[in-house]
C-alpha cells in the first residue's frame, strides 16, 4: 500500500506545527497560573490524547517544563487528578530556553539574559554619557559585557538568539542603524563592529529601542499579555523614543520607523536639534534638558528634582511645566491620530511621572478631541533599568512561542 500523498503529508505537518504553537501560546499566556494537560485540552478544544502528545513534544524540546512539588504554586498539590490517564502535573514555560537582550542608550549600556518564564538569568548595566560617542568603541564594550553575561548563565540553558535595542531609525532586515541623533551615529552595521561578531555564535538582530521597550508593557513575560493592550509608550532618557501599541502589538509603519515622537516639532521657532530640525520634543522633555532648565547637574537623581519642585523652586517648577507642555502638544497629536488614550511614561519620564501627570493630563484634555468622552490618562511604566534589553530578549523568545516546531528536535514532516 502506498504512503500518504505529499500534499496530505504537508497538511499534517502544517497542522502539527499550528497545534504546537497553539499549545505553547496557551501555556505562555496562562502563566503564572499553571495548567495541566487536561486544562490544555479544554482550553484548546483538543482531545486529551492530542494535547498530551503535543505537550510531551514541547517538554522534550524544553519549551515547557513539568513542575515538581517544590515548584508548584499555592493549591496546586491539592488539585484533583483526572479520572483517567496520568496525574495532573502542572506545566510552565521552559526555564532553560533563553535569549540575550542588549541595549545601547545615550545614558547606559545593558546586557540581559531572560528565559521563557521571563526570569532574568544574568545581567549587566553600566551608566554613562554616550552622546556623540565612537560607535566602534561602545560596541566593543557591549560585546565584552555580553560575553561576560553569557558566561554567567547557569548551566543547561539553551540560548536561542540575541537582539540589540538601538535608539533611532533602524533598518531591521538589513541590520543597519541608519541614524541615532542622540548618539551621533549614522549608517552603521552593529554586527560588523562587535568584536566577536555574533557573540559566541548567537545570531544577532537589531531593533528600535522604544519598540522593544514597549513590549515590556504589552507583555509581562514572553507571550503573557500585560494589563493594557492599547497605549502610547514613551521611552524617556537623554533622548525620547516612542511606540504606539494596539492589541499588544507595536505599530511599526511601512519601514519600521514609526514612533519617533522625540523628533515631533512642538515649536518651529524652538532650539535646534541634532536631528537637523528645530523645536523637537526632546529639546524640552529630554532628561538633560529638564535638569539643565532646573539648574541641576545632568547626573542629578529624579528625587532631587522632586525635592526642588516640592520646595517651590522656581526653576525646577518651570522646567517640569515646560516638559509637560511639550509632551502635551506632541502626545495630543498621537492620541488624536490613533485613538489610543492611555500614555505610558517609561525611563526617566516614568521616574518623574508624578511631577508631570497633572499638567500633562490637563494639556491632553484641552487638545484631544475625544477627551470629553474618554479622558486621556498617563501611567508610569514599572520601574526597572534597560527595558529595551528586556524587550529585545522577549522579541527573540516570541519566535520560539510562535513556531515551537523548530525547537522540538524533530523534523516538521
Amino acid at each position: 500500500m502506498s504512503g500518504p500523498h505529499p500534499a496530505s503529508g504537508a497538511r499534517q505537518a502544517t497542522l502539527r506545527e499550528s497545534n504546537l504553537a497553539l499549545v505553547a501560546r496557551t501555556l505562555a499566556a496562562s502563566a503564572p497560573a499553571y495548567l495541566s494537560r487536561a486544562d490544555v485540552a479544554g482550553a484548546t478544544s483538543m482531545t486529551r490524547a492530542t494535547a498530551s502528545r503535543l505537550v510531551d513534544e514541547l517538554v522534550a524540546g524544553g519549551i515547557l517544563d513539568e513542575l515538581g512539588p517544590d515548584e508548584r504554586g499555592p493549591g496546586e498539590l491539592d488539585r484533583p487528578a483526572p479520572r483517567r490517564g496520568r496525574p495532573a502535573t502542572p506545566l510552565a514555560p521552559g526555564s532553560r530556553i533563553a535569549a540575550l537582550g542588549l541595549q545601547v542608550d545615550a545614558g547606559f549600556l545593558a546586557a540581559r539574559v531572560i528565559n521563557l518564564r521571563g526570569q532574568v538569568l544574568a545581567e549587566w548595566v553600566e551608566s554613562g554619557d554616550l552622546v556623540a560617542s565612537p560607535p566602534g568603541e561602545v560596541l566593543r564594550r557591549l560585546d565584552a559585557a555580553g560575553r561576560d553575561v553569557l558566561s554567567r548563565v547557569p548551566g543547561g540553558a539553551a540560548l536561542i538568539g540575541a537582539r540589540l535595542a538601538l535608539p533611532g531609525i533602524v533598518a531591521v532586515e538589513d541590520g543597519l542603524l541608519l541614524r541615532a541623533p542622540t548618539l551621533g551615529w549614522s549608517d552603521i552595521r552593529p554586527v560588523d563592529m562587535l568584536a566577536s561578531g555574533t557573540l559566541a555564535g548567537l545570531p544577532l538582530t537589531i531593533g528600535n529601542e522604544a519598540d522593544l521597550a514597549a513590549r515590556t508593557v504589552a507583555e509581562n513575560a514572553p507571550g503573557r499579555p500585560g494589563p493594557v493592550p492599547d497605549f502610547v509608550y514613551l521611552s524617556g532618557g537623554i533622548g525620547i523614543g516612542g511606540a504606539v501599541v494596539r492589541d499588544g502589538a507595536v505599530i511599526t509603519g511601512s519601514h519600521g520607523w514609526a514612533g519617533e515622537i522625540g523628533h515631533v516639532c512642538v515649536d518651529p521657532n524652538g532650539p535646534s536639534c541634532p536631528c537637523g530640525s528645530t523645536g523637537c520634543l526632546e529639546r524640552y522633555a529630554g532628561r538633560h534638558m529638564i535638569l539643565a532648565a532646573a539648574g541641576l547637574d545632568p547626573t542629578a537623581p529624579p528625587e532631587l528634582l522632586a525635592e526642588r519642585v516640592a520646595a517651590g523652586d522656581r526653576e525646577a517648577c518651570q522646567a517640569v511645566g515646560v516638559a509637560a507642555w511639550a509632551l502635551g502638544i506632541a502626545l495630543a497629536s498621537v492620541v488624536n491620530m490613533f485613538d489610543v488614550p492611555t500614555v505610558v511614561l517609561g525611563g526617566y519620564l516614568g521616574q518623574i511621572a508624578g511631577l508631570l501627570r497633572a499638567d500633562l493630563e490637563q494639556a491632553l484634555r484641552a487638545r484631544v478631541l475625544s477627551a470629553r468622552w474618554v479622558a486621556p490618562t498617563t501611567v508610569a511604566a514599572e520601574p526597572g533599568s534597560a527595558p529595551g534589553a528586556t524587550g529585545a530578549a522577549f522579541a527573540e523568545l516570541a519566535a520560539v512561542i510562535a513556531d515551537p516546531a523548530r525547537w522540538t528536535g524533530r523534523p516538521a514532516g
